[in-house]
Parts: C-alpha cells; sequence; structure tokens
C-alpha cells in the first residue's frame, strides 16, 4: 500500500468570494467560498501522479493544467478553505496508486461447459412451449 500523499498547502493558491445561492443577509456580505486553484505541472507531486491527475476527464482542470476548486459548503471560511484543501486531497489520493491492468484470459473448459448445457435446457423449455402435435 502507498503511503498517503498530501498537498504542501503552499502549491495552492487561495481566494476568498462570496458565496452563491440563497443564504439571506450573510451570504451577500461576507466573502465565505473559497477558490483553490492548484497547478498540477509545477506541484511537487510524483511524475506519474502528476500524469494520472492530467489523463483525468474533469472539467476542473483547465487546459494549462489547473486544478480549480470552489468550496462553498459552510458559513465560515475556515471550514470551506480546510474542505476545499480535504476535497482537493481525497482527488489526488483517488490517483495515487497506479490501475492494474487486466489480462485477458479464456473461459475454462468446465465453464464452456456449463454454458452450453444452459443453453441447450433452454432450448428445450422453448420448443416444449409450442403448439401441441397429434
Amino acid at each position: 500500500m502507498t503511503d498517503l500523499l498530501r498537498v504542501d498547502e503552499r502549491e495552492v493558491e487561495i481566494s476568498a468570494m462570496r458565496a452563491q445561492g440563497a443564504g439571506g443577509q450573510n451570504v451577500n456580505k461576507v466573502s465565505s467560498a473559497v477558490h483553490l486553484r492548484f497547478d498540477i505541472g509545477a506541484s511537487s507531486l510524483p511524475i506519474n501522479v502528476k500524469a494520472r491527475l492530467l489523463a483525468l476527464r474533469d472539467s476542473r482542470i483547465t487546459q494549462e493544467g489547473v486544478l480549480v476548486l470552489k468550496a462553498q459548503q459552510y458559513r465560515s471560511q475556515e471550514q470551506n478553505r480546510a474542505d476545499g484543501l480535504a476535497r482537493l486531497n481525497a482527488l489526488v489520493q483517488s490517483v495515487a496508486q497506479a490501475p492494474i491492468l487486466r489480462r485477458p484470459t479464456k473461459p475454462t473448459y468446465g465453464s464452456r461447459q456449463r454454458r452450453l448445457e444452459g443453453k441447450a435446457q433452454r432450448s428445450i423449455t422453448k420448443t416444449l412451449r409450442g403448439k401441441v402435435r397429434d
């Protein structure tokens, strides 16, 4: 099992902004939402992890290789900041381990025989549903 990869907070550009949606007076006055910008290419992550991150088909990754996350779930800026960093680390963790390559195999002789027996039984069942002939 691999060690937990964590993104260094110094590599993440964090900016505060007003949250969207309903919320009354607080949401209209306080900058509680957080934008996190993480440059994948310039980060200190291992090269293979960078490649897998950039290969993700994720709309949050720009063509320049910058991952943009918006955190606005909570009312406080600190909670949104922590939530955004946790989501970023979870995304990095999801690609940290290389996927296992599937080696194609052939079905065994027994499985082929069982499949054919099942097909034959089904065929018999269906022929018995036909009209009765004298």
